[in-house]
């Protein structure tokens, strides 16, 4: 069974810029930058059946272009930080895609997904303190790389591996100019 997601694809001149940020991090196990995406909808393990109906479904989507700009660093986890992140700007373009994979997602019977925060995930951390992640987050800012064009959205599959990755595109679904 493939576990997929939809996601943005970051392009490598932006991915240059976060595998700037690597390191420095104690218990923090970094994303490899050809696997940095920004990710729309979590589907997750899925037969081949439900996955064909899921690429059918997004092939339907209509939406313009438009850009995306990340804009500083965060974690997420609170006092038990779990994850370094590149949060994006939650511009209406970007929100109203989401949306639509959740409705369709839902459409086909997945469970909703919670709040919807896009980011980028940077690194995911095991044992680093919250003071650690603090320090780090704050010896790394201001960080805002230039904003990025995205023209289309990506169907991803993954093995389950520790880490993420690799990723394999599937299906891309090309967004109006």
């Amino acid at each position: 069974m493939p576990r997929l997601f939809t996601a943005l694809e970051i392009p490598a001149d932006v991915g240059q810029s976060l595998a700037l940020l690597r390191g420095g991090l104690p218990g923090a196990r970094w994303i490899d930058p050809e696997n940095y995406h920004l990710t729309l909808r979590f589907i997750g393990d899925v037969d081949d059946v439900l996955a064909r109906e899921v690429a059918y479904l997004l092939a339907g989507i209509r939406r313009p272009a438009f850009r995306v700009q990340l804009d500083g660093l965060d974690s997420f986890g609170g006092h038990k930080p779990r994850a370094v992140v590149a949060p994006a700007q939650p511009v209406r373009e970007l929100i109203e895609l989401q949306a639509e994979h959740e409705r369709l997602m839902q459409r086909v019977g997945l469970e909703p997904e919670r709040k919807y925060k896009p980011h980028v995930t940077l690194a995911r951390l095991r044992d680093a303190s919250s003071r650690q992640v603090a320090d780090y987050l704050a010896s790394r800012q201001p960080f805002r790389p230039a904003a990025f064009p995205v023209s289309r959205f990506v169907l991803y599959s993954s093995r389950a591996s520790v880490g993420g990755g690799p990723y394999v595109i599937e299906a891309e679904y090309p967004l109006a100019a």
